[in-house]
């Protein structure tokens, strides 16, 4: 795999193909069980439908710039990570409460009807979602643990799942906490890092270099790229929550500020609010589900502010801070190419 367009491409249905084959032998397994299972089973094939399939790339890139070659085990390996990515969201967006994920309804939506003649439809739904996600979960350990790599290989990659396991639920643990707190810039970026950041693409670059036997300066570089540019990642995706288009992000753009999530984005806002636009925004953000004039309100405020602008400065230091990290690195000249063109990938994209 090279680092252009086409080849990105390749890799994507190679990994979506992973996928495929995987979940779709582990839903027949469920609905033979029982045949009412079959809306849990269909959630766990939606889940893995869609994706840019980033972090199984940074996994892949982590093995091979190590000098380690391509094979079928290692893209099994790599896929575990989009189930931990899966997870994630089916999760988030229960927490959450998000209606729409990549155009479809969330899978505490789509399984309303499967839980229809039960007295509490709507709870019982969002139950049979967090079992998703749980189940999403355990796949993955099971698809990295039966991967065919070598067992020496796999066991000293094993911890490294419990520090990914345990830093996502810190981030997610901190949104909740922070949600509806006075908004601050450096709380936010914490969350970020931790429920983000650190999954996105340091760890996967830490368990594909581990599972090579890089060595601990080469590891200390993954850390020195992939911090920064996750925190890139998930500040473009704050963006986008807000200012993008539905049509392309597949998300509703009312989430943010629906829910009072501690983003950057708000927490600047508030920073260079003055007494009069912090009322302002406090009224705008109590006033439940929110209108579009709402929203309007708040862009508006937001831009004015100069709070997105100061958001993309952070996103733009962050990817020179990654790919300066990247350049002093002793790694192949295509695993080079191959890591920065995934960086301008995770910062710069519309959905």
């Amino acid at each position: 795999m090279a680092s252009d367009r086409w080849a990105s491409a390749d890799f994507k249905s190679r990994v979506d193909e992973v996928l495929r084959r995987f979940v779709a032998e582990e839903a027949d397994h469920l609905i033979a069980i029982d045949g009412s299972l079959e809306p849990v089973a269909a959630q766990l094939e939606a889940a893995v439908t869609d994706g840019k399939r980033l972090r199984a790339a940074f996994c892949y890139w982590g093995w091979r710039a190590v000098g380690q070659p391509d094979n079928h085990a290692l893209l099994r390996a790599v896929a575990s990570m989009e189930l931990v990515h899966a997870a994630a969201v089916v999760h988030d967006d229960l927490i959450d409460d998000s209606p729409m994920r990549h155009g479809r309804p969330t899978a505490q939506v789509a399984l309303r009807d499967a839980a229809g003649p039960h007295p509490r439809s709507v709870g019982a739904a969002r139950s049979l979602a967090l079992l998703v996600g749980d189940l999403l979960m355990a796949l993955a350990g099971q698809l990295f643990a039966t991967c065919g790599l070598p067992a020496a290989y796999l066991a000293r990659a094993r911890p490294l799942w419990s520090a990914l396991a345990r830093e996502l639920i810190a981030g997610e643990c901190l949104e909740i906490l922070r949600t509806g707190t006075a908004p601050d810039t450096g709380q936010s970026l914490k969350v970020i890092r931790y429920k983000t950041a650190k999954y996105t693409v340091e760890q996967p670059l830490l368990i594909g270099g581990t599972l090579a036997g890089a060595g601990g300066a080469l590891l200390d570089g993954y850390s020195a790229y992939g911090l920064p540019l996750g925190e890139a990642f998930q500040l473009r995706d704050d963006l986008l929550g807000l200012f993008g288009d539905p049509a392309h992000t597949g998300k509703a753009n009312s989430d943010d500020v629906r829910g009072r999530r501690p983003t950057v984005l708000l927490a600047e806002t508030w920073r260079m609010a003055d007494t009069e636009d912090r009322a302002r925004l406090h009224r705008l953000l109590g006033r439940g589900a929110p209108t579009g004039d709402t929203l309007e309100s708040v862009r508006e405020m937001m831009v004015r502010l100069r709070a997105p602008e100061r958001v993309e400065g952070m996103i733009l230091a962050r990817v020179r801070e990654a790919l300066d990290a990247l350049h002093g690195l002793d790694v192949p000249a295509h695993a080079e190419a191959a890591l920065t063109a995934l960086a301008h990938s995770a910062a710069d994209r519309a959905t």
